[in-house]
C-alpha cells in the first residue's frame, strides 16, 4: 500500500434536504423509476469526510454484502461523486464507494495545477479506510488518478474499469504543460436561484441532454451549494477549479509510466473519436491498453465520452462483466 500513519476519524456528514426529496416543482419521478437490470433501490449513501493531504475529503458510501469486493467510483472533471447513483444502484452486490475528488461536490480544496494531488488524495483515503483488493472505476480524469494510485499503491484495486480516461499519447505530455489562456470553462455561468433553473438552463444543451434522465437529475441536484452571498445557488465546483483541471492536463506526463506499472487487469473503454475539439470524442490515446501489462481494450464507438453518465445501464453491465 502507500504511505502509512494514523488513521484520523472521519466525519460523517447529514444529508442535506435535497437528499431526502426531489427538489420542488421538478418532476423527478421518472428518473428515479428502476431502469433496465435493476432490482430494488440501495439505500441512501452515508457521506463522511476525511481528513487528507489539508482538506476534507467527500466521501459517499453504500453498504453491500460482507466479504464482497468494494467498487470505488471516481468522477469527471467539473462533476461529483453523486452522478454515479444510478450506476450503483445496479451494482448492489458490493459496498461502493464515489468520491468527490479535490474542489468538486462537498470535498474542500481550490485550483489543482496537478493531476497527481489528486490521486495522492485519493491513496490517502485508502489507507485511512484500510481498503484494498478494491474494484476502481473511473471516468476521464477519475479514470487517469485512479490508474496513477493503482501503480503507486500497489494491493489497493484488484482491477480496474476506465470508462475514456483522459491519458494522451507520449507526444502530448512533451509539450509545455502551462497553456498561453485560460480555458473558457472558467467564464461558465456559476450563479442559479435553483436547482430547478440549472435543469431548465443545462437541458437542451450537449452533452447534458444526451445523459440518462436520472443521472442528470443527480448532477443538478447534488452539483449545487448555496451561494456564498446568502443569494441562491452556486456551482460546487467552481468556474475557476474545473478550468484548472483542464489547464493541467498535461501536469502527469509519469501516467504512462504509471500505466506500465499497474500489474493488475485493466479495462480501458474508449469512446467515439470525433476528431474535433469538444467534450463529446475519445481523449484516451488507442495505445494505453497495449502499454498496460494486463490491459484490455472495448473500443465502444457508439457512445459519447460520457458513457458512464449517458447509459449507466450498460456502464453496470460492462463492470459486473468484468468484475465476474
Amino acid at each position: 500500500m502507500c504511505a502509512t500513519g494514523a488513521r484520523p476519524k472521519p466525519q460523517a456528514i447529514p444529508p442535506r434536504p435535497s437528499d431526502r426529496r426531489p427538489a420542488r416543482a421538478i418532476d423527478l419521478a421518472p428518473a428515479m423509476r428502476l431502469g433496465r437490470g435493476m432490482t430494488a433501490p440501495r439505500l441512501d449513501p452515508v457521506t463522511r469526510l476525511h481528513p487528507v493531504n489539508g482538506i476534507d475529503l467527500a466521501v459517499h458510501e453504500w453498504s453491500g454484502p460482507p466479504g464482497a469486493a468494494p467498487i470505488i467510483f471516481a468522477h469527471a472533471t467539473g462533476f461529483h461523486g453523486r452522478v454515479f447513483d444510478a450506476l450503483i444502484e445496479r451494482l448492489p452486490d458490493h459496498p461502493a464507494y464515489a468520491i468527490d475528488l479535490r474542489g468538486h461536490g462537498q470535498t474542500g480544496g481550490g485550483p489543482i495545477d496537478d493531476w497527481r494531488v489528486v490521486a495522492s488524495d485519493i491513496a490517502a483515503w485508502l489507507e485511512q479506510a484500510g481498503l484494498h483488493g478494491a474494484i476502481g472505476v473511473g471516468h476521464s480524469m477519475g479514470a487517469h488518478v485512479l490508474l496513477q494510485v493503482a501503480a503507486d499503491c500497489p494491493g489497493a484495486f484488484a482491477r480496474l474499469v476506465l470508462f475514456d480516461p483522459v491519458i494522451f499519447p507520449p507526444e502530448f505530455y512533451a509539450s509545455p504543460a502551462t497553456p498561453e489562456h485560460r480555458h473558457p470553462t472558467a467564464r461558465r455561468k456559476r450563479d442559479f436561484a435553483s436547482v430547478e433553473a440549472m435543469m431548465e438552463r443545462f437541458g437542451e444543451r450537449d452533452p447534458y441532454r444526451l445523459f440518462d434522465p436520472r443521472v442528470f437529475a443527480d448532477y443538478c441536484r447534488y452539483g449545487l451549494v448555496p451561494a456564498a452571498s446568502g443569494d441562491g445557488m452556486e456551482l460546487a465546483c467552481a468556474p475557476e477549479t474545473e478550468a484548472s483541471v483542464y489547464e493541467s492536463s498535461r501536469s502527469n506526463g509519469a501516467i504512462l509510466d504509471a500505466a506500465r506499472q499497474a500489474a493488475i487487469p485493466v479495462l480501458v473503454v474508449r469512446a467515439m473519436r470525433t476528431g474535433g475539439l469538444d467534450f463529446l470524442g475519445s481523449p484516451t490515446w488507442p495505445g494505453l491498453a497495449g502499454i498496460l501489462p494486463q490491459g484490455t481494450d472495448l473500443d465502444r464507438a457508439d457512445m459519447t465520452h460520457f458513457h458512464p453518465l449517458q447509459d449507466p445501464a450498460d456502464a453496470a453491465r460492462i463492470i459486473r462483466e468484468w468484475i465476474a
